[in-house]
């Protein structure tokens, strides 16, 4: 079969389309033909080999994806599971770990899964909209709904939110009936941001946070006015401390990453003097990726897709997305 691979940590030049053998699913597993793959922030990092995470040589990117099934391991209930069902896996096996993390990712035309990790895809969901929503807009919907509880009328904050996460946040807080105020670094991501729902953005190739909200909404006051309700910030950073100082208060702070640093310097006074409540999510649950794709056909919820491409241009969309040069969800479709 063919794959998309790397034996070595480095730039997208170590990537290969190359032929691997095909996979022989074991007798809790099937053999699912990928449709559609979905790239997220940390397939760079792996490539690059910045994380403490081992990973296993050969390796291929791409932690989602959408498929069929095409082949049942002998222990699998044949009366519930079909060749041809179409599935979405949850890509975090327990006690392996995450495709495309320390497992081989889905950016092949084969990938073998545990059929505990399968889900089901409703009628109507395509395979590149499915492929979009586990890992991002999983960690998105446990964050702003269940951990964050976004309310009508709140003002929502969100750095960074251009990428698959911060998309699907703004669509979500919009969606709640919060003012949503969204950051991100060029004129035409911020564009984009108001069409998905943003009321505000904030241009921080020019503008300082801080700054920019304050003057916007007020300094926060103790029991009083100014500041925002909720922060969404995983970037970490120099961005941390900023955070704080824009919530009113008994505002939250939301985090679920820290792209830019996770030992940032830290201001506690804020956190007591304004009786700030930092929250923080971590992943998502089957019955996330259930909801979501449920969102999608219902009309709620739509995936936002920078592009799609063929599985073997996936070194180009993983350079634009070491770029900074993506907004939402970029695809490799896989074509037999």
């Amino acid at each position: 079969m063919k794959a998309i691979v790397f034996h070595a940590h480095g730039g997208v030049e170590n990537l290969k389309y190359d032929e691997i053998p095909t996979p022989t699913p074991a007798s809790d597993e099937v053999l699912i033909r990928v449709r559609a793959v979905s790239l997220n922030g940390f397939d760079p990092m792996i490539l690059k080999g910045t994380t403490s995470l081992k990973t296993p040589f050969p390796m291929s990117p791409g932690g989602d994806c959408s498929g069929e099934i095409v082949v049942l391991g002998s222990s699998v209930d044949s009366g519930t599971w079909k060749v041809g069902d179409r599935v979405c896996p949850y890509p975090y096996i327990e006690g392996r770990g995450m495709t495309g993390e320390t497992l081989p990712g889905a950016c092949r035309e084969l990938l073998t899964m545990p059929v505990t990790n399968l889900l089901r895809m409703p009628d109507g969901l395509s395979f590149v909209d499915a492929a979009a929503l586990p890992i991002a807009y999983g960690t998105a919907l446990r964050m702003m709904q269940t951990r964050g509880a976004i309310r009508a009328g709140e003002k929502v904050l969100i750095l960074g939110a251009t990428g698959g996460v911060g998309t699907c946040c703004v669509q979500l807080a919009a969606a709640a009936g919060a003012e949503v105020i969204a950051c991100g670094s060029a004129e035409w991501k911020l564009s984009r941001l108001k069409e998905i729902g943003a009321a505000h953005v904030i241009n921080t190739s020019k503008e300082d946070i801080l700054k920019a909200v304050r003057e916007r909404f007020g300094k926060p006051r103790y029991m009083g006015a100014g500041g925002v309700d909720v922060v969404v910030n995983y970037i970490g950073g120099d961005t941390w401390v900023p955070s704080l100082k824009v919530l009113r208060h008994q505002g939250r702070l939301l985090v679920c990453g820290a792209t830019a640093g996770y030992a940032p310097a830290e201001d506690l006074r804020y956190i007591w003097s304004f009786e700030l409540q930092i929250i923080g999510s971590d992943g998502w649950t089957y019955k996330d990726q259930t909801t979501l794709m449920n969102m999608v056909v219902e009309g709620k919820l739509k995936p936002v897709i920078h592009s799609t491409r063929p599985l073997s241009e996936t070194p180009q969309a993983l350079q634009e997305l070491i770029d900074r040069k993506v907004f939402g969800k970029s695809i490799l479709i896989v074509t037999e």
